[in-house]
């Protein structure tokens, strides 16, 4: 595969952490195919499920409204499987704060990711947790 992809799927996934970050739920959607594959039963204990992106981004925009965040990614590992799909792995660390309270994930993600047109999107996404540390409570959704 062509350098420029691997360069436009690590820049889809900073687009992606750091939208959660300021809170551009538009910015956030964009990264996204129209529905996605999701598998965040680690974090929260629900079963892997497809919702529509805009789906993704209003459950998102309700559960961090009054967090703040801070998403960083590394150890970026891709895998093309055609030239229009591919799998991400990546380790990141995800903080979250309100007032005092902190409550922090360190985790593997794995995005699927296909190209559409000349623009990668995420149409896939599991989240594992290596371990969580914090006041879980302030993350609504979160399973304690």
């Amino acid at each position: 595969m062509a350098v420029e992809d691997i360069f436009s799927i690590q820049a889809l996934i900073a687009h992606f952490s750091n939208a959660f970050d300021i809170k551009d739920w538009d910015g956030l959607q964009s990264c996204l195919t129209d529905t996605l594959a999701t598998d965040y039963s680690d974090l929260r204990g629900t079963p892997p499920a497809t919702v529509s992106a805009a789906d993704y981004v209003q459950a998102r925009r309700e559960s961090l409204q009054n967090l703040s965040t801070h998403h960083l990614s590394g150890n970026y590992e891709i895998h093309f499987d055609d030239v229009l799909n591919a799998t991400c792995r990546i380790s990141m660390v995800v903080w979250r704060k309100t007032g005092d309270d902190e409550f922090t994930s360190h985790c593997l993600y794995t995005f699927k990711v296909t190209k559409i047109k000349y623009d990668w999107k995420i149409n896939g996404i599991t989240q594992k947790i290596l371990w969580n540390e914090g006041k879980v409570s302030i993350h609504p959704g979160a399973k304690p």
